[in-house]
């Protein structure tokens, strides 16, 4: 059902935790279905220095959070904002239908930490970023596992 990949990012995550005086905090998810993300960022000039994530949900948010942060650390800004939920699912060679939701909201957490980076600098993020989906519409609530 899941690929060694996804078993070996939830079993082993990568950038768990928070960044102190990060530069930009997302947070999304929908706690009716039990997946909340929340992506912090450092960083330096326009390149993501640092990246932590902490998750609350199933096995396939927890994995699609990790391969996240693995994604765009080191590259910039714009690299960032290009990653989408189906490059996540290939990095982690597929997940069940029914979890795709887990990698828009990966997608959408890592955009969600950008639009604060730049609100911080006093920048509108909407025309950089896009608009953000504020619920997981495709969340089969109660289908969690």
């Amino acid at each position: 059902m899941y690929s060694a990949k996804v078993l070996d990012h939830f079993a082993n995550p990568r950038n768990v935790g928070e960044i102190e005086n990060a530069d930009g905090i997302g947070e999304v998810g929908n706690p009716q279905c039990g997946d909340i993300m929340k992506m912090y960022l450092k960083i330096d000039g326009d390149v993501i220095t640092d990246v932590k994530f902490k998750t609350f949900g199933c096995g396939a948010a927890i994995a699609t959070s990790s391969i996240a942060t693995e994604m765009i650390k080191g590259k910039t800004i714009t690299d960032a904002l290009g990653l989408t939920n189906r490059a996540v699912v290939e990095a982690l060679d597929g997940l069940p239908p029914v979890k795709v939701h887990c990698s828009v909201l990966a997608e959408q957490a890592v955009k969600s930490a950008l639009a604060d980076y730049y609100r911080r600098q006093g920048v509108d993020p909407e025309p950089i970023v896009g608009k953000l989906e504020e619920d997981c519409h495709a969340c089969e609530c109660g289908a969690h596992s």
